[in-house]
């Protein structure tokens, strides 16, 4: 069993991000392990720089979600931890998956739309970010991702992705599964979770 899964550097930490991540992380980080398997769990500082962002910022919320993530039970004798940007095949993932990923496909994707909504300046790498999202997946060739329920539709795309990428060259990627939380997986207010 192979794990991957990768949480946004920018943006305060929240209750879902607990449940819909960090807790789950330590789990299938756990069944991984007793499976004789790999866990890989990333700070995706990419995905933050494709709305704005000051460096600085950047910089320390990449630590500050390392330090989470190894707060929250990750341990690095049993996962390997890291930040994106750290790893080129990411971004050159993302550059050779963007060559089978329609642009209909990407259009559609809900986070896009809500994030560029009135926005004066919307980057071409918002757009492209679920490539980028597919990439991280695909490079560790995982066979689970533990995701919040927010991500299902780019977990879609890169089994999309992934299948047309096998049909065009071979059986080359794993088409991964989603696991979400039984519970938690979507908590958008405390009054009404």
């Amino acid at each position: 069993m192979r794990v991957f899964s990768g949480i946004r550097a920018s943006g305060d930490k929240t209750l879902g991000n607990y449940s819909g991540g960090f807790r789950q992380y330590v789990a299938t980080q756990e069944q991984a392990f007793a499976a004789g398997g790999e866990a890989f769990f990333c700070v995706v500082d990419l995905h933050s720089i494709t709305t704005p962002f000051e460096p600085d910022v950047l910089r320390e919320s990449t630590l500050s979600v390392g330090a989470w993530l190894f707060a929250t039970g990750l341990d690095p004798e049993r996962s390997t931890v890291f930040a994106q940007s750290h790893v080129a095949a990411h971004a050159e993932g993302a550059w050779l998956l963007g060559a089978v990923t329609a642009f209909g496909d990407l259009r559609r994707m809900t986070q896009f739309k809500e994030k560029s909504e009135g926005q004066d300046f919307v980057s071409a790498g918002l757009f492209n970010y679920p490539v980028l999202m597919a990439a991280d997946i695909l490079l560790y060739q995982a066979d689970v991702v533990p995701i919040g329920d927010d991500q299902r539709q780019h977990l879609e795309l890169t089994r999309n992705i992934a299948e047309r990428f096998n049909q065009r060259f071979g059986e080359l990627l794993t088409v991964p599964r989603g696991i979400y939380p039984d519970e938690g997986a979507r908590i958008k207010n405390l009054q009404e979770p």
